[in-house]
């Protein structure tokens, strides 16, 4: 050992007791951080994986913690609150179905945002559709265009709507664009500016700031919404971002996605969430619209919204209670499968109770600890009776739940801890048999090409068992 160094080691060993005082500073440290955790009295689960991740790595986990760990954020949801006072009621919708009324209370509830409907609602499968019917709308615009999204990358598809919405604001509309600041954070302002200087606002959601020594960043709660408003007619939200990975016509392992194109009243509430947004975000009173004759259409809607400025999990409750409420069948697609005690629960009494249950997910995500982490709950499914299928070779994005002939919820949510906890989702619940009929043969289509899971599969010890287990022993971090 060099000199200096055994100089500097026998000073640091001369001092009396210090393994004493590294032991009482470590246990001071347990204490103070697991006291503040347990008082935000988050699942039992979650909060034991935090405790041990802090134990076992004294001071940095601290550091992990401080930027990714769960946030109250009490002082900014009160602003969201205020915004969502400040905005017009929405118009009266379509009273639902019977069967309906407790899962539309319970919406109505949690987001406050009342039952209501759409003349139109079209499933538009994979990037290509999206970004064709997306360009077209905009087109059309003549009022105002609002855009709010987790992913906009400066590639060709994010050049192409840049474009299309210069084209816009110089003809004299109203452009907003809303971006989240790390989803987004390839997208430069440079590459934005031709869009400013047209006349368009340009804001970032939870941007990073430099006051991280008294303030918590928001590194982790993201909007991870896709929202579209044009002229307050037509509307669309789902899960495709704008970016060339989602263009199958660009990129042979594009995403398989779904998003919808909407039109009627339920584009209201898809406004409704923009604006609440954009005041969030921007600090600027609610924005006053002009917004078209309220139009009772033939499909019974409701917009879902969640996020970490509510402590009901909205969407994660409706996933939840529509299993539940289901009596022949449960299809769902997400490429983010961690689920909570009371969604697992959830799953396997249906599949137990002789419902048909199916669960389609990606082969291979674009995160493998998500990958193992999932996988790691396959065999309890299977047990119960969960027909479980692997998607492949290209990356399953989709984000659907459908329960019997006239249900389901479509939109940006994962059925995981991040999408029902941390991330700002929207999704829309439907009661209507005609869009539950296209859905079910879209899933049915891509269960016929994803092999389903057998319980007798290959599971060797240290490449698939411990990685699993292990994966899963962090999902509620996840």
């Amino acid at each position: 050992m060099p000199e200096a160094l055994q100089t500097a080691w026998n000073s640091v060993t001369s001092i009396p007791n210090i393994g004493l005082y590294l032991t009482l500073g470590w246990l001071g440290y347990l204490l103070v951080l697991g006291l503040y955790i347990a008082l935000q009295k988050r699942e039992p689960v979650a909060t034991l994986s935090w405790l041990i991740s802090l134990a076992a790595l004294p001071y940095i986990g601290f550091v992990i913690y401080f930027f990714l760990g769960p946030q109250r954020i009490t002082r900014q949801r009160l602003r969201r609150v205020r915004a969502r006072a400040a905005l017009p009621p929405p118009p009266e919708g379509l009273h639902p179905t019977p069967d309906a009324i407790e899962l539309a209370r319970l919406a109505q509830a949690t987001t406050g945002l009342p039952p209501i409907t759409a003349t139109r609602a079209d499933l538009l499968v994979d990037g290509a559709a999206k970004y064709g019917a997306l360009l077209e709308a905009i087109a059309q615009a003549r009022e105002h265009i609002h855009l709010e999204y987790y992913i906009y990358l400066p590639d060709r598809t994010g050049t192409a709507l840049r474009d299309a919405l210069v084209e816009r604001a110089r003809a004299g509309v109203q452009v907003r664009l809303l971006l989240d600041a790390v989803g987004s954070g390839r997208t430069k302002r440079r590459f934005l500016q031709p869009l400013v200087e047209a006349g368009a606002e340009v804001a970032w959601f939870h941007p990073m700031k430099l006051h991280w020594f008294w303030k918590r960043p928001w590194l982790n709660l993201r909007t991870h919404r896709k929202i579209v408003v044009i002229d307050g007619q037509v509307g669309f939200t789902g899960g495709i971002n704008i970016t060339d990975e989602e263009d199958e016509r660009l990129r042979e392992d594009a995403y398989r996605d779904l998003h919808l194109r909407l039109e009627g009243d339920v584009v209201r509430e898809l406004q409704l969430v923009f604006i609440e947004d954009w005041a969030y975000a921007t600090g600027q009173p609610p924005l006053k619209l002009h917004n078209p004759a309220p139009v009772r259409g033939t499909i019974a809607a409701q917009v879902l919204v969640s996020g970490p400025d509510s402590s009901w999990e909205a969407i994660h409750r409706l996933h939840v209670a529509a299993i539940h409420s289901a009596q022949r069948r449960v299809w769902l697609v997400t490429p983010y499968f961690v689920p909570g005690e009371a969604a697992r629960m959830a799953l396997t009494s249906a599949a137990l109770g002789g419902l048909d249950v199916r669960l389609l997910v990606p082969k291979v995500c674009d995160s493998r600890l998500v990958t193992l982490a999932a996988r790691s709950y396959f065999d309890e499914l299977l047990e119960a009776g969960v027909k479980v299928h692997e998607y492949g070779p290209r990356m399953l994005h989709s984000k659907a739940l459908l329960c019997d002939d006239d249900l389901a919820i479509i939109g940006s949510a994962n059925f995981d801890h991040r999408s029902f906890r941390l991330n700002f989702e929207v999704s829309v619940m439907f009661r209507d048999r005609g869009l539950v009929a296209e859905l079910a043969e879209l899933i049915q289509g891509e269960c016929n090409l994803a092999p389903r899971v057998r319980p007798d599969r290959a599971q060797p010890l240290w490449t698939t068992r411990v990685p699993e287990a292990l994966a899963r022993l962090v999902s509620p971090l996840l």
